[in-house]
């Protein structure tokens, strides 16, 4: 066997034993959820296309049921249960789009749905977990407040824990977007998503480079959350941080997994500002007219902030959530 293949094993072996899906549990978790989930659209914009200098396609992920990515993880996780496992329910904490995304899953199942949610998460959000028939448990703000009441609920109920980000079948579902996306947009020589627990990223990326090993990979990440730029720099995970950004749901801590996904496919974290996140999304509504998300703004910032990393690029950007609270817009 040549070194390049016992490398790439190696890598395969690695990733697996770290809980992340292979592109072989992306491409089944593609068809697992196809009765369930959209095809969402991409669109394009001449105009921001020569602002950047660049060809930008842009997958609306807010178009997805739910508003939102998150529910091709939490679909292909509800639906990857055995029908024991399935009986008791799920649980899972969020801040909201993953939430909604589990009961809304949960529902097509029929099967209870538990949500812990901290306290000051965005109105619209919450009121959307509990529409899609889910049992909401409020906790502090804090990474160790949720994970603490997700393991009572859990305790409690007997309900499956699926996490928002650090669990290998919502990693394969959020891959599938990519999936999608290389099917609509021929050659692509980049992709970005923005960055916040890494389910997406490294979703993203371990789909991509099933696809097109040699595709530039990019993550837009808020400079008060900026624990995966700085955890890739120094070459080991941060264990604690307290984020400070208007990008709810971009303020958890990348999970270990994750973290080493993002690690050995080379991806390269953008931070940008609030400033500069809230002035993309402005943009975004302008030309696209598409109401996105403040989070999923950040790819388009940070494609503005470094230009030169896209120039002359065939670029796709995710636009992960267009759940807003209209009446607390952050400009």
């Amino acid at each position: 066997m040549s070194t390049d293949l016992m490398s790439a094993d190696l890598m395969r072996s690695g990733l697996l034993r770290a809980g992340l899906p292979s592109f072989e549990q992306i491409c089944d978790a593609a068809a697992r959820i196809a009765p369930y989930a959209t095809v969402t659209p991409v669109l394009r914009s001449a105009r921001l296309d020569a602002l950047v200098g660049a060809e930008l396609h842009f997958k609306c992920e807010n178009l997805q049921r739910g508003g939102a990515f998150k529910f091709r993880g939490a679909c292909n996780a509800v639906w990857s249960l055995d029908d024991a496992q399935a009986a008791r329910g799920v649980v899972t904490h969020s801040s909201g789009n993953h939430g909604n995304a589990l009961a809304m899953a949960a529902a097509t199942r029929g099967i209870s749905a538990h949500v812990v949610v901290p306290e000051g998460a965005v109105r619209a959000k919450l009121e959307a977990i509990e529409q899609a028939g889910a049992v909401l448990h409020r906790c502090a703000p804090t990474q160790a407040a949720r994970e603490a009441m997700a393991a009572e609920v859990q305790r409690q109920t007997g309900s499956e824990l699926v996490h928002p980000y650090a669990d290998a079948r919502v990693m394969a579902g959020q891959g599938t977007l990519v999936l999608e996306l290389m099917r609509q947009v021929e050659a692509l020589d980049a992709l970005i998503t923005p960055v916040g627990g890494g389910g997406l990223a490294s979703g993203c990326a371990i789909a991509a480079h099933g696809i097109d090993p040699a595709l530039a990979l990019f993550g837009a990440e808020p400079l008060g959350a900026s624990d995966a730029a700085q955890s890739l720099a120094r070459g080991a995970r941060i264990e604690a941080f307290t984020a400070d950004t208007i990008c709810d749901g971009l303020r958890a801590l990348i999970g270990e997994p994750n973290f080493e996904a993002l690690r050995s496919h080379r991806t390269q974290v953008i931070t940008v500002s609030d400033e500069e996140t809230i002035a993309a999304m402005k943009l975004l509504w302008r030309e696209l007219k598409q109401v996105v998300e403040v989070s999923s703004a950040t790819v388009f910032a940070a494609v503005l902030k470094q230009r030169e990393h896209f120039a002359g690029r065939r670029v796709g950007l995710v636009l992960t959530g267009g759940n807003v609270d209209l009446d607390a817009l952050p400009w």
